[in-house]
């Protein structure tokens, strides 16, 4: 897949950059010094090229102060690539304008971002692709997985996770790709409801659960005697049935090494649901710092790994694997997490139940009023997306080989998509009245 030639890493790095820790951008560096000098193909050479990636929409009219990101004084927001003194080249394409959103960007304000809370604005999804990834994936989940029953089409449909998918990956080249971030996504949520809260779930036995629906990602490896045993196991409910068919969709689309960086972070996130559940079953209150360790796992972070797979190319497993990149990766999946306990707090407090989420935390342990802990938690999560775009910026301007730097540049699109998203979705989400 041919991507423009960039130029070598400048000689000199912005604050940003020299805080990151030397070592580590170094190797970095090599690392890219090396895939710069033998390319490698794509994982998927037959796919067409993606599109460029939009810049996001301005701020609409009217938007408080605190919710406008501030120009940075070194690298600008990696979404619409660096700016400042030597790093024009560092873009992926060059545009004299911003592109047009798809819809009038009044659309994408539909429901009213936390106050303060630090994101960026995006161009409303484009509603042609919105409709079929959404008409594709309902086909999905009721004629090949049996996903749900007549009386929670509701609640499918009020998900809107393609208006979700299609706003987080704005470079995704066709809606195949949109399908393969859209079938996990659904996968990942039908696990979390049937097996955790909603629907069914609890804490008892949640181990096991978990353990054998992750055979249907990471397979079984037996004998003849046992494997037919196993494979009629993954249809035996819709968790399992949902993960081993999109596991089979996602395989084909994506390298092994992708495809094993997946199964990776599924392990993690299922590590997360454990810990969770093992609180509940003491109902025990953790400590913040120690509830911010559980969501580094119990996250979102499965969804921006896989950016590239959904936009047809490759970020090699050595470049994925640099402590840099992970440590991005890791700051994305936290910020965009908090995102999910602010804007469900009021959900979650209806519920039956305590569910823990970041305010509540903070609230029992800190001894903060329920305002209060909610404010501080926004603190939390901007600092989080501040530390997230800082070292990005900094890998970026260290490591400026094409693959990198649109690998960056889609984890950015997906931490505004699934603001926006989370903004956007008025029949689950509702802001407490702390204002």
């Amino acid at each position: 897949m041919p991507t423009p030639e960039l130029p070598p890493p400048q000689s000199s790095l912005p604050e940003a950059a020299s805080r990151f820790g030397a070592h580590v951008l170094a190797a970095a560096a090599r690392a890219c010094d090396v895939r710069a000098a033998t390319g490698g193909p794509p994982s998927t050479p037959s796919l067409p090229a993606p599109p460029a990636i939009s810049a996001p929409a301005p701020p609409p009219p009217g938007t408080p102060a605190a919710d406008v990101p501030a120009p940075g004084a070194g690298l600008d927001r990696i979404l619409r690539g660096p700016s400042g003194l030597g790093t024009a080249g560092l873009r992926l394409i060059l545009r004299e304008e911003p592109p047009t959103p798809s819809a009038p960007a009044a659309h994408a304000t539909e429901g009213k971002p936390v106050p303060g809370l630090y994101h960026h604005p995006v161009p409303e999804p484009d509603p042609v692709r919105v409709e079929e990834v959404s008409r594709r994936i309902k086909s999905w989940a009721l004629d090949e997985v049996s996903l749900y029953p007549e009386d929670w089409e509701e609640q499918f449909d009020g998900f809107s996770v393609g208006r979700y998918m299609v706003g987080c990956h704005p470079d995704a080249p066709t809606v195949d790709h949109l399908m393969v971030a859209t079938r996990l996504m659904v996968a990942e949520n039908a696990v979390d409801d049937c097996y955790c809260e909603d629907h069914g779930g609890s804490p008892i036995g949640l181990g096991e659960r978990l353990l054998l629906a992750h055979t249907a990602l990471d397979p079984l490896h037996t004998t003849e005697e046992y494997q037919p045993q196993w494979a009629e196991s993954l249809h035996a409910d819709a968790p399992r049935r949902a993960y081993r068919s999109a596991m089979e969709y996602f395989v084909r689309a994506a390298s092994p090494s992708q495809a094993d960086r997946l199964r990776h972070d599924m392990a993690r996130l299922h590590m997360g649901y454990l810990a969770e559940a093992a609180w509940a079953q003491l109902d025990h209150v953790p400590e913040a710092w120690e509830y911010l360790a559980m969501r580094q796992f119990n996250n979102f972070r499965p969804c921006p790994t896989i950016t590239d797979t959904v936009g047809g190319y490759e970020l090699p497993a050595d470049l994925h694997a640099q402590p840099a990149m992970q440590r991005v990766i890791a700051l994305a999946g936290n910020a965009t997490t908090i995102v999910n306990d602010l804007y469900s707090y009021t959900k979650e407090l209806a519920a039956p139940g305590r569910h823990l989420n970041l305010p509540v935390v903070i609230a029992e342990r800190e001894g903060l009023s329920d305002r209060d802990a909610y404010l501080k938690s926004v603190e939390v999560h901007n600092d989080l997306m501040h530390d997230f775009e800082t070292e990005a910026a900094a890998l970026a301007a260290a490591c400026p080989a094409p693959n990198v730097q649109r690998f960056l540049r889609g984890v950015a699109a997906w931490v505004d998509g699934n603001h926006y998203w989370h903004q956007s979705n008025t029949y689950r989400y509702s802001l407490p009245d702390f204002w």
